[in-house]
């Protein structure tokens, strides 16, 4: 899994047990393998290309994938105990709307340098029915961490699940990490340990009017955000004001945690009679500061934020894409149309068999 954030590479080696339609998991190793400059410029870079450049890119990151894949087998002597790798691979070019959506990392190139079977491409399947293509994590949630009604996910953008009853309703919220990352970078940092410097600013309120005033947050479910929302449309927008570091971080915190809590509403009438659990992960969870002004924002609906151990905050979401490519070789649907608006629910990813016959 590589996410918006282009931190690194997460993966994760994970056994999976299914009885009577109940899933449990094992995670047994799993490690975020940081990019170098290289990657980190080639992926941030990638939809600037030309199609042939596109494609070499394309190429080329899938044997990365591979090469890293087996780097993490040898650190984890894992070697014949892999039965298949599921590759989320990194998101560019995102265009539902368009009947499209494109991840880097070429299947087949994996398949080859692992010599493993590998799923890929999770998402192109639920597009072409006419849906967003995202999420596709509530699948993974309904059957993993069914004990929540509430799920987010904060990383480079912030996504929010929600199930009531057997009905799952799931979206991306707002830029996160993407934003407050770069945000950060201005006071030479590469992120904002604990929100400290955030915690230290004032909400800039024209700024912030500005910001929740986006054409984005007036749509219903099901919708998705594409990575260039955050980096071409708000970051410009915040650096117009000239703020400090310290406010712009503080301002764009109160966003986020804002966008959260409208989300909520949107469902929540009136407070739940029972409290209920907010399940938070992502690198965003680490985010002290960003976690108890959500907490705060949400309170008033009777939500609590919950956070889960540390290996399912880092890797929930590469956890559950090695769910769903399991699910895809046992042909059985890996997204919801609820979650999507696509025509139907759908056996999503394609298959790159590694292994000699």
């Amino acid at each position: 899994m590589s996410g918006s954030s282009l931190d690194g590479l997460d993966i994760v080696f994970t056994e999976f047990a299914e009885q009577r339609g109940k899933w449990s998991y094992d995670m047994i190793a799993a490690e975020t393998m940081p990019y170098d400059a290289h990657w980190k410029l080639a992926l941030a870079g990638a939809t600037r290309l030309s199609a042939y450049d596109y494609l070499e890119l394309h190429a080329a990151y899938g044997r990365y994938l591979g090469e890293t894949v087996n780097r993490f087998i040898d650190k984890y002597k894992l070697h014949h105990q892999v039965q298949l790798i599921c590759s989320h691979g990194h998101t560019t070019f995102h265009a539902p709307n368009k009947s499209f959506t494109a991840q880097l990392g070429d299947g087949a190139a994996i398949a080859a340098t692992t010599g493993i079977n590998v799923i890929s491409d999770l998402r192109a399947m639920d597009v072409a029915l006419g849906g967003q293509g995202a999420p596709i994590v509530p699948m993974g949630e309904k059957l993993l961490f069914e004990q929540y009604n509430w799920l987010l996910n904060i990383g480079g953008i912030a996504n929010l699940s929600y199930r009531k009853e057997d009905s799952y309703i799931a979206f991306d919220v707002c830029p996160a990490n993407a934003v407050l990352n770069k945000l950060a970078m201005n006071a030479g940092m590469e992120f904002d340990n604990g929100g400290q410097l955030a915690a230290s600013g004032t909400v800039h309120e024209v700024l912030m009017q500005q910001l929740n005033a986006q054409a984005y947050y007036t749509l219903h479910p099901p919708k998705s955000l594409d990575n260039n929302f955050g980096q071409t449309i708000l970051y410009p927008l915040i650096q117009s004001f000239s703020l400090s570091v310290n406010d712009a971080l503080r301002t764009y915190t109160e966003h986020i945690a804002s966008q959260i809590s409208n989300c909520i509403g949107t469902f929540m009438q009136e407070p739940s009679s029972q409290t209920e659990q907010l399940l938070i992960t992502g690198g965003g969870a680490f985010n002290t500061f960003l976690v108890e002004r959500i907490q705060t924002t949400i309170a008033k609906y009777n939500i609590e934020v919950t956070l889960p151990p540390a290996e399912v905050i880092n890797y929930k979401e590469a956890l559950i894409m090695a769910l769903l490519g399991v699910l895809r070789w046992r042909e059985e649907n890996t997204v919801l149309a609820s979650v999507t608006g696509a025509a139907r629910s759908s056996i999503g990813g394609a298959v790159w068999i590694g292994q000699e016959a």
